[in-house]
């Protein structure tokens, strides 16, 4: 059983139990139903009550159970919800903590609802390129008026409970014991006749037209390429034109087009990953972790300065270590300039930002930083010098302490190396700005104790961030693979595109930002960086010389005011430059290559599969372990098109079969050492499967 059944005087209470949010799998749903016909069989019984155990009332559907049979076997969700609402005696909904998805769905059909303030109310359905497909749009807007329904279906986020009088009978106060005051409230409303029915009522709106016709323009104007959105309106809509049940026929069909999307199914996606990069094989849930109650960063540049706030607006306390008072001052006035700059966009209250800063500080004495629980490391990228910090820290952390390196690209296991505490050692590969974007890459090296992943794994949750693991290698998952991509985005200006027209293609593509906006933003000589380290490491790794050259003129990008593009001061508006076009003609003409007409489907094509391909790479090596956390690092770091579900799972969409084609027509073009079709591609191509499939 995962539902309760119990007898309080003349009311039964059904609770949902099913551990963690009371997700309506299909034992859940048969229990609820069995407890409600079990009530009704029952003289004794005047009214029911479900509500939910433990820290929801339900989150809606069991995600454990999405793309099953289970979640179309008998009772669905419309039976149970049509079961309640049938029922001849009344059925209250008791809500508390979370009330979403199918569990909003199935209060609408009961013919009460009573709540606790502070409960998450939402249809969330739409954030899964989804609408409400049990009976959402049609009886929400007749329960709280067409426009708030709306909004709240076409943005899924949660209202709490006490700001939705119109969905409740009554709010109780806080610390009110729910089971009695829904008893009480049940026995009151026992003898009242007819039984109210959310489906009988009207979707209330003064001029519901207007309001509809105005919807589907802002709608679709938000909405992208995600088609959700607007079926939602239309949906919604059919809650006002329509009889009930035939518009509950309209939100079904509706749901089931949807369901079969492209972009529904990239959501779903993405939706599992994120699930799934928080589970490593060997390390179980249960794997005990260290406190962490204290951090400390080192160095307080834009990294570390970023860090440190990722920490604070988790509420906990860091100390930023530098080398001398000026550094560190700088650090700080940077930090309290963002907060200050959040508070005066109304993002921040004065008080929270006073809380925040307060949970910030700074030293100029490593044995400052010694009580720490982790210490991450965000120096400049230079393997002596990262080599040097840790020896120091060996010596100066106390036994215990989580040592972490912010690192992008070097041998966690060389660093980990200098310490005698390699267990200690993790790579935590935050994100340029670290307090902002949601990826923390988890570096696990050959030593590093499962309970320091687990702890850094929890870690990465608190930080709101992210975690996807990581095994070593140049690079990591993410920046190993945007190499491929970066190297062919240089060989195809030398083949006659622009920076403009590559980037262009990409964006259109729904990239965030294309290759040579992305390099201009991060500092053109990062890369530049790079590839002199490649060329005494792999010398056989060939690179266009163009990006070179614009280093060697001086144009690093936005911070230097010429990168790819010209800048004027104040503004990051991206200009194409005449100087980097003539530069890029003339290396060409000396290289002898004669430029052609390229279009966006190469343009795309190239730079995608090269990720595409070397991720594959990756997972055969072990470095991902599995093609979704692949997804995950490039969905949640790299800007890729949320609404193709991350390089991996692009390629499967298109088909592997495909894809290995396009590379071998790669191969034998311009750059053709370049592509080596990847083992792992080759195979999955030829028993017709995918990355995901595995």
């Amino acid at each position: 059983m995962s539902a309760d059944y119990a007898l309080h005087g003349t009311v039964a209470v059904i609770t949902l139990n099913n551990p963690p949010v009371n997700g309506l799998g299909l034992v859940t749903r048969t229990a609820a139903v069995d407890g409600i016909r079990r009530a009704q069989d029952d003289p004794a019984v005047a009214a029911i009550v479900i509500t939910g155990a433990g820290k929801a009332f339900s989150g809606g559907a069991d995600i454990r159970e999405f793309n099953s049979p289970k979640a179309l076997t008998e009772p669905t969700l419309h039976t149970l919800i049509r079961t309640a609402e049938e029922s001849a005696k009344p059925v209250v909904a008791a809500i508390h903590s979370v009330c979403m998805g199918g569990g909003l769905e199935l209060s609408l059909g009961c013919h009460y609802r009573v709540a606790l303030p502070g409960a998450q109310v939402a249809l969330p359905e739409v954030k899964l390129g989804l609408l409400p497909g049990a009976g959402g749009t049609q009886r929400l807007p007749r329960a709280i008026g067409l426009e708030p329904a709306l909004e709240m279906i076409v943005s899924g986020n949660p209202v709490l409970s006490e700001r939705l009088p119109a969905l409740f009978d009554e709010v109780f106060a806080p610390g009110t014991d729910l089971v009695a005051a829904a008893v009480a409230f049940a026995e009151k409303i026992a003898p009242v006749r007819p039984l109210p029915k959310v489906r009988d009522r009207q979707a209330a709106h003064a001029d519901a037209a207007a309001f509809l016709q105005a919807a589907r323009a802002r709608v679709a104007a938000a909405a992208g390429p995600f088609p959700a959105p607007l079926e939602c309106v239309e949906t919604i809509a059919a809650a006002v034109s329509m009889p009930f049940e035939q518009g509950l026929a309209f939100e079904r069909e509706r749901f089931m087009h949807l369901i079969r999307t492209p972009e529904s199914r990239a959501l779903r996606h993405a939706f599992f990953a994120e699930r799934e990069a928080a589970k490593v094989p060997g390390v179980p849930a249960d794997t005990p972790r260290r406190p962490i109650e204290q951090a400390a960063v080192i160095g307080a540049g834009t990294m570390g300065s970023g860090i440190a706030m990722a920490f604070a607006n988790a509420g906990i306390p860091v100390r930023l270590l530098e080398s001398s008072p000026e550094a560190l001052d700088k650090g700080l006035t940077a930090i309290r300039a963002h907060y200050e700059g959040a508070a005066g966009k109304g993002k921040l209250t004065p008080e929270l930002l006073a809380r925040r800063m307060a949970l910030i500080s700074g030293t100029v004495r490593s044995a400052e930083i010694a009580g720490a629980d982790i210490v991450i490391e965000a120096v400049f990228e230079d393997m002596a010098i990262k080599e040097a910090v840790f020896r120091q820290l060996d010596d100066v952390m106390k036994p215990g302490a989580i040592l972490a390196t912010n690192t992008s690209t070097l041998d966690v296991d060389r660093i980990a190396a200098v310490t005698r505490r390699p267990q200690d050692v993790i790579g935590t590969h935050f994100f340029s700005p670290a307090h902002v974007m949601k990826l923390l890459e988890i570096v696990r090296g050959r030593a590093t104790g499962n309970d320091v992943l687990a702890t850094v794994l929890a870690l990465a949750k608190r930080l709101k961030k992210t975690g996807v693991v990581s095994g070593v290698c140049d690079g990591f998952i993410g920046n190993r693979m945007i190499e491929q991509y970066i190297r062919q985005a240089g060989f195809l200006l030398e083949e006659g595109c622009t920076p403009a027209q590559v980037d262009g293609a990409l964006e259109r593509f729904g990239f965030a930002m294309g290759p040579f906006r992305m390099s201009d933003l991060a500092g053109n000589d990062i890369g530049w960086a790079i590839r002199k380290r490649r060329a005494a490491e792999r010398p056989g790794m060939t690179y266009s010389k163009v990006a070179d050259l614009l280093c060697e003129v001086g144009r690093f990008g936005q911070k230097t005011g010429a990168g790819w593009y010209d800048y004027r001061p104040g503004d990051r508006t991206p200009h194409p430059s005449a100087q980097v076009d003539t530069l890029i003609v003339d290396y060409a003409r000396q290289a002898g290559i004669e430029p052609r007409r390229i279009g966006d489907e190469e343009i795309v094509e190239r730079l995608v599969y090269a990720l595409v391909n070397e991720g594959a790479l990756i997972l055969e090596e072990g470095i991902a372990l599995r093609a979704s956390d692949i997804d995950m690092v490039y969905l949640t770091g790299y800007g890729f098109p949320l609404f193709r579900g991350g390089p991996m799972f692009h390629a499967d969409t298109v088909g592997l079969p495909n894809v290995l084609a396009a590379i071998e027509r790669f191969a034998a073009g311009a750059h053709g050492e370049a592509w080596r079709p990847a083992p792992l591609l080759v195979r999955l191509a030829a028993e017709r499967k995918g990355f995901n499939d595995r």
